[in-house]
């Protein structure tokens, strides 16, 4: 039996207070507090060969030994389903990072620790994603490696076909890569080791009392 009044489904719905929050009877700390932990956002960012996965791989495996509570966010893997369709332009990629956000802001709630890797080269869109959630719960980690070694490095091949011109807007050629000014964490990845890079984030989740909730 339909509804006498169904709700109308526009693009405006939100705006014209069609739709309405829920909140829901389990609370994000309760959720927090049977994982024992304090639910974050650690979102690696950096140029394309910077070894932001492999960080961010590695620093869910650490965490995972720990017995925490964990999800990692990829960024070719959300542009397979979920951002499916998005381009590399300017609009699109902060687009892009709107939705990763508005996910991660989910899993935080849900009482995560979410790893994402993301070039995310805007510092306006990253600082967007901080304030989707509360004051603590955004850790930026940038993951510093000079362009010539991501070059060198280029697992894709992907700065090869940028330099010859068939990509378009590649970041760190022909588009803008804007490096953060104050990261929580900040990792020099051109002269250190995986397993150093990993004890830097996991030493600075347990100073800031993230594994201890």
């Amino acid at each position: 039996m339909k509804s006498p009044n169904p709700e109308p489904r526009t693009p405006n719905s939100v705006a014209s207070g069609n739709v309405v929050w829920h909140d829901h009877h389990v609370t994000k700390a309760e959720r927090a507090q049977i994982k024992q932990q304090k639910p974050c956002i650690l979102w690696f960012t950096g140029l394309s060969g910077s070894g932001k996965s492999t960080i961010a791989n590695a620093v869910e495996a650490a965490l995972l030994e720990q017995k925490k509570h964990t999800y990692l966010l990829d960024g070719d893997n959300i542009r397979m389903g979920l951002n499916k369709g998005l381009t590399f332009s300017d609009e699109d990629r902060i687009e892009n990072i709107r939705r990763i956000g508005e996910v991660s802001k989910l899993f935080v709630d849900a009482g995560l620790i979410v790893l994402t890797a993301f070039i995310s080269p805007f510092q306006k869109d990253r600082d967007m994603v901080r304030q989707l959630v509360e004051e603590g719960e955004f850790i930026e980690v940038f993951v510093d490696t000079p362009l010539e070694v991501c070059e060198q490095r280029d697992p894709k091949g992907l700065y090869k076909k940028a330099r010859k011109g068939e990509i378009p807007n590649f970041t760190g050629i022909d588009s803008p890569y804007e490096a953060p000014d104050t990261p929580e964490i900040h990792i020099k990845n051109d002269k250190i080791s995986i397993e150093d890079a990993v004890l830097q984030v996991i030493n600075y989740l347990k100073k800031k009392n993230y594994l201890d909730a």
